[in-house]
């Protein structure tokens, strides 16, 4: 980013809250990058219109709007979002928009975004203001969606049973899984959903497209709530290997690979939810 003014990240949706905001399961962070304003995922409901009106955030504002991948905890308040947000174009991969499905001690959930969210999108379309995300895409100048991540590790997996049908018999790889990468003075930062396609696949893909070596910041749910030590140990190692100064986990990292982060960096670790924000310039 060449201007001046700060770049903040805001959570204005998280599994956890740290003031008098209420919390859901989901995500949703509010980026100010210079004078652009994007939203990173709307969380499970329209809670995010109450959320953003408490911290004094005008989504009406929003200039893009990404989709880190389809699942229904991050794409439940797209509907509320754009009925206040006239100038919003939607950056997200075409697979976020296939139906996706979970199952649990032999139950099967649909977990994939909400009917209102896909003809909300529908209409956007039609009017030109999606860009689907099939390579990686700049956003705003120096501001990045990584598009599909490859998934080089032995390690990581997608984190639990997800399917694209409701017999379960196929398995959702969650192809559409992305995150945001941009500069900062002190380096770069990632911003990133669920990571499906793993945290270090992340890392790995956004510092092989920039060739940077090291990464300021990684801020958002980084899916270790199921994980085996060994996955969570890899991931710590990759952040010390990235000399990560800043990081940020949210919604579905999981209390124990929560714990273990924090142990392992001290005050690089920064205990965050919905209605916290982190200077980043």
């Amino acid at each position: 980013s060449t201007g001046t003014k700060a770049i903040t990240v805001t959570t204005l949706i998280d599994n956890t809250t740290l003031g008098s905001l209420q919390s859901e399961h989901g995500l949703s962070l509010w980026l100010e990058y210079d004078d652009k304003r994007v939203l990173f995922d709307t969380g499970q409901t329209d809670l995010i219109v109450r959320n953003a009106g408490l911290l004094g955030v005008n989504l009406a504002d929003i200039d893009a709007i990404v989709i880190s991948h389809g699942h229904y905890d991050h794409t439940g308040g797209l509907k509320a979002v754009l009925d206040i947000a006239p100038k919003a174009i939607l950056y997200l991969h075409p697979e976020a928009l296939r139906p996706k499905f979970s199952q649990k001690d032999n139950r099967t959930r649909m977990i994939g975004m909400p009917d209102t969210a896909k003809e909300t999108i529908r209409v956007l379309a039609d009017h030109g203001k999606v860009i689907w995300t099939e390579m990686p895409t700049e956003v705003f100048p120096g501001l990045f969606v990584t598009s599909r991540i490859p998934r080089n590790n032995s390690y990581e997996d997608v984190g639990g049973a997800f399917f694209i049908n409701q017999t379960c018999q196929k398995a959702d790889e969650l192809l559409d899984d992305q995150a945001i990468f941009f500069e900062t003075k002190p380096g770069l930062v990632v911003l990133i959903g669920c990571a499906h396609a793993g945290v270090v696949n992340t890392l790995d893909y956004v510092t092989k497209l920039t060739n940077h070596r090291n990464i300021y910041a990684i801020i958002g749910g980084m899916h270790l709530v199921n994980s085996s030590m060994e996955r969570i140990v890899n991931t710590i190692n990759a952040f010390k290997r990235y000399n990560v100064q800043k990081i940020v986990p949210l919604h579905c990292t999981g209390k124990e690979a929560v714990e273990k982060i924090k142990n392992a960096f001290g005050e690089k670790y920064v205990l965050s939810g919905a209605g916290t924000k982190i200077v980043l310039t």
